[in-house]
């Protein structure tokens, strides 16, 4: 399997990629622990009943690091040279435990590098939706990409 050379994007196109994942309790438990974060919307039940959702919230970064973990068997792996920036990254609506999310992913741009033959840069929108098809994460990501080699 490989992502996509430079040359294979294409501005506006868009992927619905086909891999999913339902998230669950230890996802999220074993990310905030791992990080360190002991906030309390993640970890405590008890406290979360006190809170307008009434369970934990899914950690957002560990959202983040699955959105974007999704569309990498279709758009990166081993084409990409390395992630140079994540920018407005949202969270419009929550992610619980036990919600299954699918990802999108618009290519914004395209463009060769002025410096390096061999590689461009490809920005894209990637979008997270939960079940329900509600919009749970967005951000926009840009990624120095390998050009295809010369035969």
């Amino acid at each position: 399997m490989r992502g996509m050379y430079l040359e294979e994007f294409e501005t506006g196109a868009v992927i619905s990629h086909t891999l999913r994942r339902t998230v669950t309790e230890m996802d999220n438990m074993l990310f905030s622990n791992m990080t360190l974060n002991p906030q309390p919307l993640h970890i405590d039940f008890e406290f979360c009943k006190t809170t307008e959702f009434g369970q934990p919230l899914v950690n957002s970064l560990f959202t983040l690091g699955l959105m974007i973990g999704i569309s990498v068997n279709d758009t990166t792996v081993g084409t990409t040279i390395a992630n140079l920036g994540m920018s407005e990254v949202t969270f419009p609506n929550p992610l619980f435990h036990g919600d299954t999310v699918r990802v999108e992913t618009k290519i914004l741009s395209v463009r060769e590098s002025k410096s390096k033959p061999d590689r461009g840069i490809v920005e894209m929108e990637h979008q997270a939706f939960n079940q329900h098809d509600k919009l749970v994460a967005r951000c926009v990501r840009q990624a120095m990409m390998r050009k295809r080699p010369a035969s």
